[in-house]
């Protein structure tokens, strides 16, 4: 690297608007690296590794967005989106109601609690939260609330969840 270009690179390095594609070439080096990378890291994460701001980080996020590399989900973290990649994109709520039928749940049966959800789902409890309190709302779940166990209160029909 000759001066001149050590020059451009430290410009770069001190200017933000700069600083925010470095990370994003960063980012997308580490997707490419590590095919079993579904995730990207946190806000937090990116903002102790690179020393900047939460504006910049977003910013690299944003344009990993704009190139179809990754995208939000609800819970605020980012999903990686590769080629040929099947992601289911309907509401929360709808996913939910499926593992009725995927797991083989009957009528009475308990469903998976919060904490296992939003495990399953990568979102954060909140979230799962919200989406049950609908399902329960919809009279697809009985139960619910503070340490009491979902229960299966009816098996949606196609119709339902569409």
């Amino acid at each position: 690297m000759n001066s001149q270009q050590r020059g451009e690179w430290v410009s770069q390095q001190a200017n933000p608007r700069g600083t925010f594609l470095v990370i994003a070439d960063t980012l997308k080096a580490w997707i490419s690296a590590d095919p079993e990378m579904t995730e990207l890291p946190s806000l937090a994460e990116i903002m102790s590794h690179h020393h900047v701001s939460r504006g910049v980080a977003l910013r690299a996020f944003t344009v990993l967005k704009q190139e179809g590399v990754a995208e939000p989900v609800p819970g605020g973290r980012w999903r990686i989106v590769r080629a040929g990649q099947q992601v289911d994109r309907r509401p929360l709520d709808q996913r939910i109601a499926d593992i009725i039928r995927a797991d083989g749940l009957e009528v009475g049966q308990r469903f998976p609690s919060a904490s296992v959800l939003a495990e399953r789902f990568g979102v954060s409890r909140p979230t799962i939260t919200k989406a049950l309190e609908k399902l329960e709302a919809a009279g697809v779940l009985a139960g619910g609330g503070q340490g009491r166990v979902r229960t299966v209160r009816a098996v949606p029909t196609r119709e339902e969840r569409s």
